[in-house]
């Protein structure tokens, strides 16, 4: 067995994989369907593919896994391996390149998200000095026919290319104020460069962001057929948060209808315990729930007072 990096040649085989593996854990009927038309594989691999790892047995690829860069944060998956060579280590090996790329990016905060009830999965990633903390709710509500036009909000898609570094600034300032060192902006470009949903901006008062999400829509994202998930979503902290958050909640829901989509996904920490309140005041219901592990064991931004939307799957 070894690893080495993803290349797009693999990329076909990766995707079975990593829906054979999930749906065979979860039992579904027919594992090799799982996730639908969702793609976590080549929208990560596209996103950065120097951090993106295959493990292959006699040249057949077996397993993959993928890490992302939010500046200060750093999370990782999904890592999955062919379930005829599961409890071999190969997820052990699939770890260590991830690991280097924390190293190299010098994250200051790294998370996972994985299911809560496989102590097979805790174990694993406690090992490399992650703890699980709270669990994480992915919640949904069915999008409602578009209302009033949410004041100061803006796509990151209709800026020109002359104003999106400025509106790239913005966001670094607000998910610094969320988190020092927080940055979407891999995120953002990543999104608009393969054409997977948009950005959505709200303009505040004072010349900054009251608010920003990271929006997939659709078929071929991470999102899936009629569905716009919220990747990551948050609002500028301190006075008037809750309000701030209601306005993002009803901007995506607002990109949704745009776009024609019937739901939308959004997941938060159960650490936030006023934003996900908020999540459920306005008709928002989980549908799946796993737990968080981090490293170093401590909240992050995952706290009473962060209204931040996501998930680290």
């Amino acid at each position: 067995m070894s690893v080495r990096p993803l290349v797009e040649p693999d990329l076909d085989q990766a995707d079975e994989i990593f829906r054979v593996a999930f749906g065979t854990f979860l039992g579904v009927p027919e594992p090799q369907t799982f996730f639908g038309t969702a793609d976590y594989v080549r929208t990560r691999w596209a996103a950065d593919p120097h951090a993106a790892f295959v493990a292959t047995v006699d040249g057949q690829v077996v397993g993959s896994n993928f890490a992302t860069n939010w500046g200060s944060v750093g999370f990782f998956g999904p890592l999955t391996v062919r379930p005829d060579l599961w409890d071999r280590h190969i997820g052990r090996h699939l770890m260590e390149p991830v690991m280097a790329c924390f190293g190299t990016w010098e994250n200051r905060h790294l998370g996972l998200f994985t299911f809560s009830h496989s102590p097979k999965h805790l174990e694993l990633y406690r090992r490399y000095g992650f703890w699980p903390r709270f669990l994480t709710a992915i919640m949904k509500k069915q999008v409602t026919a578009a209302g009033a036009v949410v004041p100061g909000r803006v796509r990151y898609g209709e800026l020109t290319a002359d104003e999106r570094p400025d509106a790239l600034r913005l966001s670094r300032a607000l998910t610094g104020a969320v988190y020092e060192g927080l940055s979407l902006e891999r995120e953002i470009t990543a999104t608009q460069a393969q054409g997977l949903g948009d950005i959505i901006l709200l303009e505040g008062a004072d010349s900054g962001l009251d608010g920003l999400a990271v929006c997939h829509c659709g078929a071929g994202t991470e999102a899936g057929e009629d569905v716009c998930f919220v990747k990551f979503g948050a609002v500028r902290p301190g006075p008037g948060a809750a309000d701030r958050f209601v306005r993002l909640l009803d901007a995506c829901e607002q990109l949704a209808a745009d776009r024609g989509l019937g739901q939308l996904d959004a997941g938060v920490n159960l650490a936030r315990q006023d934003a996900y309140r908020c999540m459920a005041d306005r008709g928002f219901r989980t549908w799946l729930q796993g737990v968080t592990m981090h490293k170093p064991n401590e909240p992050g931004y995952s706290h009473p007072d962060a209204y931040v939307i996501d998930d680290w799957r």
